[in-house]
């Protein structure tokens, strides 16, 4: 059900229709307006324009360098340039301010000697792109953060350097904002049907909830959990579905003394500082089954039985804490390799795809909105190759794996 009522086009025909005007939506959108070899109309349609049900809105609104894949360190390494400057990426508008990291950094925590040695090449390699990521034996772990207990632990992996919690809602807003006043339209409706040319090679039209069709050169699905339903109204199908990830904010009796970083436990459980002495922690069911995208119910047995006693057992001072929130959120989980899938389809090369990021779309989105406004505009991407996220590696068989993905 949308919460405000549905709204009907200004025109009938648009070069670009963007299906998602959350955070990925609106950053290609914004990019997009801002081409200077692009001077086409723009439509976003969202269902609900207060996107108070996105993955955008769910977030838990971190930044990170520490991946496996080179890609996703440089295009992280992008996200922060671009967030620190956002003032002057939007030409000093005076609504616009810089936002800044809390580097309170990612310490992954490894207890077997495999994932000990993931971690470490996966350091090698990350220093060798500029990010210092450093790798702690457990005494030293100890002296830093002698809350930890770490009997189990081989080592750890830690950067703090543009890593940490950033204004994630300020920077969707800002794309969004800056895009409707570029001349980006809006509108709060559903696509319900995607119709093909007659020789069935490329997108020609929309339906819309609400009645209308309308044409468009270009059509990007940037639903988000829904990815693969808007896909499936062009005849295709999509690795992409939407998992369920939980998120508590909790008070700790005995706070600790100095700032959490995020820490991944081997379980799979993260948890980080949240400020005045609350924290955050993360985590998913186990099986982890694909849920309907307007699932959002809460299971509670999950803290009790299962997260908080992970979390006590590894920071001892978390036995006597006290929930103060809770929600539901959804991964856009690409189930083939967890990375994203950006670019045309191959069998419909009007259709672009921006779906799949399994977690870390937000801290993502500066270069996937600039990679695929580029690919728009000039058939090729200009800043950055994004070529290894195109869907002809599903089609071959060849996936890119992303080992970090939490």
């Amino acid at each position: 059900m949308l919460n405000h009522k549905t709204a009907e086009p200004k025109q009938r025909s648009y070069d670009v229709v963007i299906v998602g005007g959350a955070i990925m939506g609106s950053a290609t959108a914004w990019f997009l307006s801002r081409m200077s070899d692009f001077d086409g109309r723009i439509l976003v349609i969202d269902r609900d324009l207060t996107f108070a049900q996105t993955s955008t809105a769910h977030t838990t609104s971190c930044i990170r360098q520490q991946f496996t894949s080179e890609l996703n360190i440089r295009i992280s390494q992008y996200a922060a340039r671009f967030i620190k400057d956002l003032s002057g990426n939007m030409d000093h508008d005076a609504n616009v301010r810089d936002l800044s990291i809390d580097n309170f950094g990612y310490l992954y925590l490894a207890n077997t000697s495999q994932a000990a040695q993931g971690l470490c090449e996966a350091c090698d390699m990350q220093n060798r792109l500029g990010t210092p990521t450093q790798i702690l034996k457990p005494d030293t772990l100890s002296e830093r953060y002698p809350f930890y207990a770490l009997g189990d632990i081989i080592l750890g992996s830690i950067n703090t350097v543009d890593e940490g919690y950033f204004d994630s809602w300020a920077l969707f807003e800002t794309f969004r904002s800056q895009a409707r006043k570029n001349g980006v339209e809006y509108i709060q409706n559903e696509v319900v049907a995607i119709g093909r040319t007659a020789r069935k090679d490329r997108v020609a039209h929309v339906t819309l909830k609400s009645g209308e069709t309308i044409a468009c050169g270009q059509l990007v699905n940037a639903s988000g959990p829904r990815a693969a339903q808007t896909a499936a109204m062009a005849d295709l199908s999509l690795p992409v579905e939407p998992r369920k990830r939980f998120s508590w904010v909790f008070k700790a009796e005995t706070p600790l003394d100095r700032p959490l970083p995020l820490t991944i436990d081997p379980s799979g459980i993260h948890v980080r500082e949240n400020g005045g002495g609350t924290y955050q922690a993360g985590g998913h069911t186990l099986p982890d089954p694909a849920v309907p995208p307007d699932d959002f119910a809460m299971d509670y047995s999950l803290w009790e039985n299962h997260v908080w006693p992970i979390l006590a057992a590894r920071i001892p001072q978390f036995e006597a804490v006290k929930v103060i929130a809770e929600w539901a959120g959804h991964y856009a989980f690409n189930t083939f390799d967890q990375n994203a899938i950006i670019g045309p389809h191959p069998d419909l090369p009007n259709f672009l795809l921006l779906n799949g990021f399994s977690g870390h779309g937000l801290q993502q989105a500066p270069a996937m909105g600039r990679g695929l406004s580029e690919w728009i505009t000039y058939g090729t991407y200009r800043s950055m190759d994004l070529s290894a996220f195109h869907f002809e590696r599903v089609l071959s068989e060849t996936p890119h794996f992303e080992a970090a993905i939490i």
